[in-house]
């Protein structure tokens, strides 16, 4: 099977729509013009700094995929160094050509030029294809990372607080009170 010619470049201010489009999932819900200043401030900020990029693969002149590049470390607590290839997606009509395999070996050339040994990268838990080719290319799982509003996690924690000696009984009925307000308000998430 031959493959189409990939070719991958930094990310220009002309890709944000197309950007915009490929990772509006993952983008943060808002109008149509709030993504694109997002993508916008993003593609900026990683062309100002060494340690960001977005690189964009092309078929055929035509944006076909894209990933964000960071040279960060494992995680706060874990300082070894590491590459962050974040959102590598690829427009439908262009998987199985070899491009996410040209993103991913951007991510190496980035690892390489930065000195960096390791390269991490997520895939939604619901993207079997996804997390297949990363599996192919020998990432292993190291964590699963969880989401959920504030509001939801509140709501799940233990309701009953153990009130010391001390409080008084207005203080109790204060806090009562204060904990049922708190049930009953909603926290955009």
């Amino acid at each position: 099977m031959s493959r189409t010619p990939v070719t991958v470049r930094v990310a220009e201010t002309t890709d944000v729509p197309s950007l915009r489009e490929l990772w509006g999932d993952i983008l943060r819900r808002g109008a149509l013009d709030e993504q694109l200043a997002d993508v916008a401030g993003i593609v900026a900020t990683a062309d100002s700094r060494e340690d960001q990029c977005v690189v964009v693969a092309e078929v055929d002149g035509e944006v076909a995929g894209a990933v964000y590049l960071e040279a960060t470390t494992f995680t706060p607590l874990n300082l070894e160094r590491a590459v962050l290839a974040v959102s590598p997606h690829v427009f439908s009509q262009f998987r199985r050509k070899g491009v996410g395999s040209a993103l991913m070996e951007a991510a190496c050339r980035f690892a390489e030029q930065h000195g960096i040994s390791h390269v991490q990268t997520a895939a939604a838990a619901e993207a079997r294809d996804a997390n297949r080719f990363m599996a192919r290319l020998s990432f292993t799982p190291q964590a699963t990372l969880r989401a959920a509003t504030t509001s939801a996690v509140r709501a799940r924690l233990p309701q009953s607080r153990q009130a010391t000696q001390a409080a008084t009984s207005r203080q109790r009925i204060d806090r009562v009170l204060a904990a049922r307000r708190i049930r009953r308000e909603r926290v955009p998430g």
